[in-house]
């Protein structure tokens, strides 16, 4: 697909004109050999882009470069995985030195929450790469997060566009937020689909590399965390996985505690049933007081009840689980403090 499309385009660019040329970006990205998520190799890749981008760009040609795929040192083919082609701008943009990168998409930028949950959701003019970073995180889909971390080192612009709607001016990342007055949270997102697993028990307290043991456990698995949440009398922590690798997981644990579990040092090791993460985020939240009580009021008004809490060290977010039946509820809801 990225193959054809960009013979395409540079074949209607060179119709309308322009001089164009296709580039595979197998020639020019080198990546390491972790295939379906390889990562580039950015001086291999810098030198490259040099070489082979630059002359043409200086003789006045305009390369269409293919997307998402790339290659090992040796010329062997990887895929840079979800967010892809994307990514693929993002490390041409650096390795070129560019003053923006503008990433096309089907909407208008990034929403303040996703439009078929909240019909009334809208385009945020402007986020800051810190609050781009944990909405992608947290499963807006207009851009993945690793697609902004070439863009952030660089110092390079980033618009999110819309194709099918190119005079809108679509969303703006820039390196710190913009704080609206009256406006601390800008957007709500959700990630369905996950599963608490607690680990509790009094033999716990104040002992040391329990947590190191658990995420090791589960980093065994291949499974990702998404979430941590941990109580503050060290007798639990709980953690979000994928529902689907949550008996793997909690299987995982129970062989890595096997002789607490026998001592009874640790009580139980227990997943909940499908839950959802919701997220608000907002650069504002980190100088504006009251905030997570206006969240978890707004929630409590609405009877939806909360089962964990995290808010990460940027402070620009808090995360919180609900129930899978309150997802659209608990997001409707929260995006009303956004206005």
């Amino acid at each position: 697909g990225e193959r054809i499309s960009a013979r395409v385009v540079a074949a209607l660019l060179c119709q309308r004109g322009a001089r164009s040329e296709t580039v595979d970006a197998t020639e020019v990205i080198v990546t390491d050999a972790k295939f379906q998520n390889a990562a580039p190799l950015m001086d291999a890749t810098r030198a490259r882009i040099c070489e082979r981008l630059a002359p043409l760009m200086d003789d006045g040609i305009v390369p269409v470069v293919t997307g998402f795929i790339a290659a090992t040192e040796e010329g062997v083919t990887t895929t840079l995985g979800r967010g892809g082609s994307d990514y693929t701008a993002a490390i041409l943009g650096d390795c070129l030195d560019a003053d923006e990168v503008w990433i096309w998409t089907d909407v208008d930028g990034v929403m303040s929450a996703d439009p078929r949950l909240v019909p009334e959701a809208r385009t945020i003019p402007k986020l800051s790469y810190r609050e781009t970073a944990e909405l992608a995180y947290f499963g807006a889909k207009v851009v993945h997060p690793k697609t902004i971390r070439p863009v952030i080192e660089a110092g390079i612009g980033l618009s999110i566009k819309n194709t099918f709607n190119p005079t809108h001016p679509g969303t703006e990342l820039i390196p710190e937020g913009e704080i609206v007055e009256g406006q601390t949270i800008k957007a709500v997102t959700a990630i369905s689909g996950q599963t608490l697993m607690t680990v509790e028990g009094r033999g716990m307290l104040g002992v040391p590399g329990v947590a190191a043991r658990a995420f090791g456990s589960v980093a065994a698995t291949g499974t990702n965390v998404i979430l941590i949440s941990q109580a503050s009398s060290e007798q639990s922590i709980t953690f979000a996985v994928p529902s689907k690798s949550g008996e793997l997981v909690r299987r995982a644990l129970e062989e890595t505690f096997a002789a607490e579990l026998q001592d009874r040092d640790i009580d139980r090791i227990w997943c909940s049933d499908e839950a959802v993460i919701v997220t608000v985020v907002g650069s504002g939240m980190r100088h504006t007081p009251g905030v997570a009580g206006r969240v978890f009021s707004a929630l409590g008004e609405n009877g939806i009840n909360v089962i964990a809490i995290a808010q990460g060290s940027s402070e620009v977010a808090i995360s919180l689980v609900v129930d899978n039946r309150d997802r659209e509820r608990a997001v409707r809801v929260l995006h009303g403090l956004t206005t």
